[in-house]
């Protein structure tokens, strides 16, 4: 099972944020039944340089047994989250198309029941490990993308995430449909020449996109 978790927390909990994507490690780390997980950052997803931060919103992406949701759902590290937190979004999500590899690992390859031709809301994540030579070139080819992007018909919300300030970067997206997505992805001119882009510039050293459908959801992004 997927969970994504994101906070928008007030300018004060900054600092006990950021000492939170350390110490939270730990917990992860020991928490029986999750099989993967990644703390973000985030930001507006335009430039996908730190100036793009957004320091009062942070996440949460996590695989776990479900039977071990129950219990980590009452634990002290989303207790604490909640807590601070002045907005809080949750969803849960089913893999449905999966490409590519995240920390050399494949944490959604897993049998899912969702259908290909999905009718729901689906969320997009991508995620890519920038190589540090190919940086400027990348973000000079970013902002037309995340233009069309946010233009996008269909879509409902998006925002960028990161692992790091700096060349572990992605988008987490909303939309209202996979028909959505595909039409952003395949018939858009920005993103086309972007995909083109990648191959010539070869600027990824580890890159992921993935399509899920929304089972579940709470609050809003």
């Amino acid at each position: 099972m997927i969970r994504v978790y994101f906070w928008r927390i007030e300018k004060k909990w900054v600092l006990w944020a950021i000492s939170r994507m350390a110490l939270d490690r730990i917990s992860l780390w020991r928490t029986p039944g999750i099989s993967f997980w990644k703390l973000l950052g985030t930001g507006k997803g335009e430039t996908f340089t730190p100036r793009d931060a957004d320091a009062q919103r942070w996440g949460l992406l996590i695989v776990i047994d479900p039977n071990e949701l129950s219990k980590f759902e009452d634990s002290a590290l989303l207790k604490r989250w909640s807590a601070k937190a002045t907005s809080e979004y949750v969803v849960e999500l089913s893999p449905i198309s999966i490409h590519g590899e995240w920390s050399g690992k494949k944490p959604f390859a897993y049998p899912s029941n969702i259908p290909a031709n999905w009718q729901g809301k689906v969320v997009a994540i991508t995620r890519a490990r920038i190589k540090w030579r190919k940086n400027l070139i990348f973000w000079r080819s970013v902002p037309p993308v995340t233009k069309s992007l946010h233009n996008s018909p269909g879509l409902t919300a998006a925002i960028g995430i990161g692992e790091a300030p700096i060349g572990l970067q992605g988008t987490f997206s909303v939309w209202e449909s996979g028909e959505a997505v595909r039409n952003f992805a395949y018939r858009g001119e920005a993103h086309k020449e972007a995909i083109a882009a990648t191959h010539r510039e070869n600027w990824y050293a580890e890159e992921m996109f993935a399509r899920f459908a929304v089972t579940k959801e709470v609050g809003s992004l």
